[in-house]
């Protein structure tokens, strides 16, 4: 199970206590699922919340030109649902953060929810954030996330009308993913001007921790969305990082050491 020994989800012992802080996202098997899982070990002793490890798909949901290559770079490469699965078991013993899957609900459902749900938790995953679910369906995934003591975040976007984001909230668990941008994910030079009353009015309508991504690409990023969010999502900026070293034709150590390098100085400033 995906619980850690004490009983509690990992995701709501990271989010306990107001503890706020970066989450970075990477793409499972970008450039090969060796490095994702140094990169998994690595990221064990920065000073991160948990990581999103980003399942590839060949159809885009919200992703940029940076993850949609990541995620083609890797289909190319053979990578598989049971690959990854493997891999994350086998490194979840080493590594204390939690851990969560973005994926698609295609996947999802072509394995089948309670399937899917049962070998994503004994893998290691503590939750999942499947951003092409609607709210209607929605429910049925969380019903068997719950019952394997999973979470299933849901997003919402500067355009989701307060009561919808009511209604995400209720079928929400782990925290709400709050979309700082329209469109796609991507870094962007300057966060929206109207982010922060944004995401304060979002966290007086519900009592789950809400984390902000998509934009979201320098150090004073992450510094100023965790003045009044509960965490920065971090994805682009780091797949780039990841691909710069690729095209410089690095070794996978040192562009382990890059990318980790990168990351904490993301989360610290």
């Amino acid at each position: 199970m995906s619980a850690s020994n004490s009983g509690t989800n990992r995701i709501d012992s990271a989010l306990s206590n107001a503890s706020t802080g970066l989450w970075p996202f990477i793409a499972a098997g970008y450039p090969c699922l060796e490095i994702t899982e140094a990169l998994l070990k690595a990221m064990n002793g920065l000073p991160i919340r948990g990581v999103e490890l980003g399942i590839p798909f060949s159809d885009p949901i919200a992703d940029g030109p940076v993850i949609q290559h990541a995620f083609s770079k890797a289909l190319d490469g053979g990578i598989t649902l049971s690959r990854i699965f493997e891999m994350v078991s086998k490194v979840r013993s080493e590594i204390d953060y939690p851990l969560l899957a973005m994926v698609s609900a295609s996947i999802v459902y072509r394995v089948e929810i309670e399937p899917f749900v049962k070998k994503a938790g004994d893998a290691g995953f503590d939750g999942f954030i499947v951003p092409d679910i609607s709210l209607e369906e929605a429910p049925t995934l969380a019903k068997s996330v719950g019952e394997q003591d999973l979470r299933l975040s849901m997003l919402v976007a500067p355009t989701t009308p307060a009561d919808r984001q009511e209604r995400i909230a209720a079928v929400a668990s782990g925290f709400l993913y709050y979309v700082s941008i329209q469109g796609t994910t991507g870094a962007r030079n300057a966060l929206p001007a109207d982010l922060e009353s944004q995401v304060r009015a979002l966290k007086a309508s519900t009592s789950l921790p809400v984390l902000i991504g998509f934009g979201i690409s320098r150090s004073e990023h992450v510094k100023e969305v965790c003045r009044y969010a509960d965490g920065a999502i971090v994805g682009s900026a780091i797949v780039r990082k990841i691909s710069d070293s690729v095209k410089e034709g690095k070794s996978n150590d040192a562009l382990v050491e890059d990318v980790t390098g990168f990351i904490h100085q993301l989360a610290t400033g």
